[in-house]
Parts: C-alpha cells; sequence; structure tokens
C-alpha cells in the first residue's frame, strides 16, 4: 500500500496520482490535504512518513507545491529516506542507491504526466542490495 499526502499547493497533482493508482489497480491511503485550503504541509508530511515508518504502508509519495518544505519535513521522521525527484533518472537512482521510502514531488515544478512516469519509476525500482548503499544508508541513519 502507499501512502499518499499533500498540502494545498500539491492537492491537484495528488488527485491525478490517486487517478493513476486507480487505473492500475494500485492500493493506496490517502492522508490528506482534501481541497485546496491553505494547509501546513509538515502535518501531512508527518502522516505519510508514519504510516511507512510503521509498515501501514510501504512507500509514501508527498506533494507541495515544491516537494521541498514537505520532503524536509518528511525526512524529520526517523526512518524515512524522503527523495525530491523531479526527473525519472532521479526517481530510479534514489530507489537503488538510498533505498529511499519516500517520493517528494513538487506540483509547480513538474507536470501530470512527468510525475505519473517519476511515481512509476519510484514505484518498480528495486534498491540494489549493494554492500557500499547498505553502508552508506547506515551512515545516515546514524
Amino acid at each position: 500500500m502507499i501512502a499518499i499526502g499533500c498540502d494545498h499547493g500539491g492537492y491537484l497533482l495528488k488527485q491525478e496520482i490517486i487517478k493513476y493508482f486507480e487505473e492500475k489497480g494500485i492500493s493506496y491511503q490517502d492522508f490528506g490535504c482534501y481541497d485546496e485550503q491553505s494547509v501546513d504541509y509538515p502535518l501531512y508530511a508527518r502522516k505519510v512518513a508514519d504510516a511507512v515508518v510503521s509498515k501501514q504502508c510501504d512507500k509514501g509519495i508527498l506533494i507541495c507545491g515544491t516537494g521541498i518544505g514537505i520532503s524536509i519535513a518528511a525526512n524529520k521522521v526517523q526512518g524515512i529516506r524522503a527523495a525530491l525527484c523531479h526527473d525519472c533518472f532521479s526517481a530510479e537512482a534514489t530507489r537503488e542507491h538510498n533505498d529511499a521510502n519516500v517520493l517528494a514531488m513538487g506540483a509547480r515544478v513538474v507536470g501530470a504526466g512527468l510525475a505519473l512516469k517519476i511515481v512509476d519509476t519510484f514505484l518498480n525500482t528495486e534498491f540494489s542490495n549493494d554492500e557500499r548503499h547498505k553502508r552508506r544508508i547506515h551512515l545516515i541513519e546514524g
């Protein structure tokens, strides 16, 4: 199951991703927000991050205007490795090398078509399991 959340700036893109999940039969849980009224992105970053850390969900997707604030907030949660990705190469690399468990995107940075390709890449790329990458993740987690 995929946890998904956003602030008001990411709401419309989140709806596009949810539509994609439903078309592809991908199970998800929507942690809000639920409209375009102004909200505080750290609240939604925390909800998604907590769902991933607790294993309620396998991975998470977070969206705000730029993706920056919501990724910073998610990375404050122990055990989260949120990666801000605006291209497929970065989404693939962060899964292979960093075993990222949360994808962050900026709705004002990427369009829906590219965002769906990034989501697909992120969800379908496995961690390489390479020892040097494991060592580096261990160093990140401290």
